[in-house]
C-alpha cells in the first residue's frame, strides 16, 4: 500500500544505522549516509552479526571470514565519512529478535543518542526476484523494538542504567525499502553515488566478479529515483515518533 509521501526529515544532528551484516548498509543507505556526513552529521553503524557464514568457499574458515568482513566494513565506513562502527558479534544466519539483542541495540541507542535511526525492513520476505534474508528481518524487528520502547523507558533493562546508559528517545526512523511500495521518503543521492559505489566495492569478499558493479549500483538507484526529479535515490519508509 502506498504511503503518503514525506518531503524531508525534521532537523537532526546524529544518526544511527543498524543492520544485520557487514555490507547491508552500503546497499541500503550508503548514499544517504554519505550525504549526511558531508553535511556534518554524525553517523554511527551498529552491525548485529559478524557475517561469518557469508561465503560459498568451502576452504574459507568462518572465524577468518568474520575478521575479513569487519575490516571491509571499516573500510566502507571510512569511504562514507563514518567514524564509529559497533560490532555486536552475533553469529551470521542465527539472528533472532531476542531480549538480549534488543537490549544490546538499546544500549547503543542510549550510548550514541541518535535523532534518526535507519533499520532494515522487519516484515518483507520477498524483494523483487529475491528472498529477504531472515537476519535482515530480525535485525529490523529488534531495532524497532529497541527504539520503542526499550531505549526510551527508564525501567526497561535496568542493567543499562547501572552501566550509565540513561534513556533516549529517537524520534525519527527510516526503514529501508529498496524502492518498495511502502516507501514514502526518497533521498536524493545524486551527489554521493560515487561514494556509495566506493563503499560497496570495499566488500570484496562478497563478490566473485565486480565487472559492471558500478553500473548495477547506478541502475538500482536510478530505478528507485523513478520520475521524482532525481538522478539517483534511496527509498525508505519514514516514521515519526512522539
Amino acid at each position: 500500500m502506498m504511503q503518503e509521501p514525506v518531503n524531508e526529515l525534521q532537523p537532526f544532528e546524529r544518526a544511527m544505522v543498524v543492520i544485520a551484516h557487514p555490507d547491508d548498509a552500503e546497499f541500503m543507505a550508503a548514499g544517504t549516509v554519505a550525504t549526511w556526513t558531508r553535511q556534518g552529521k554524525q553517523v554511527v553503524y551498529v552491525v548485529c552479526t559478524n557475517g561469518d557464514k557469508g561465503s560459498s568457499d568451502p576452504e574459507m574458515v568462518p572465524a577468518r571470514l568474520a575478521t575479513i568482513r569487519e575490516a571491509e566494513q571499516r573500510a566502507a565506513c571510512a569511504a562514507l565519512g563514518v567514524s564509529d562502527v559497533v560490532f555486536l558479534e552475533y553469529p551470521d544466519q542465527y539472528l533472532q529478535n531476542t531480549l538480549e539483542l534488543r537490549r544490546d541495540i538499546a544500549r547503543q541507542i542510549r550510548r550514541f543518542r541518535p535523532d534518526v535511526v535507519i533499520c532494515q525492513d522487519p516484515v518483507r520476505h520477498l524483494t523483487g526476484r529475491f528472498l529477504n534474508h531472515p537476519d535482515h528481518r530480525n535485525a529490523g524487528d529488534a531495532t524497532l523494538d529497541a527504539v520503542f520502547p526499550s531505549a526510551r523507558d527508564y525501567h526497561a533493562f535496568p542493567e543499562l542504567i547501572a552501566e550509565g546508559f540513561m534513556p533516549h528517545k529517537a524520534l525519527q526512523v527510516l526503514v529501508g525499502m529498496g524502492g518498495g511500495d511502502e516507501a514514502n521518503l526518497w533521498i536524493d543521492i545524486s551527489e554521493s553515488i560515487d561514494q556509495k559505489i566506493e563503499a560497496v566495492r570495499q566488500h570484496k569478499s562478497q563478490f566473485t566478479n565486480t565487472d559492471g558493479l558500478e553500473e548495477r549500483v547506478k541502475e538500482g538507484a536510478r530505478r528507485t529515483a523513478g520520475e521524482r526529479g532525481m538522478q539517483y535515490a534511496e527509498a525508505f519508509r519514514y516514521l515519526r515518533l512522539r
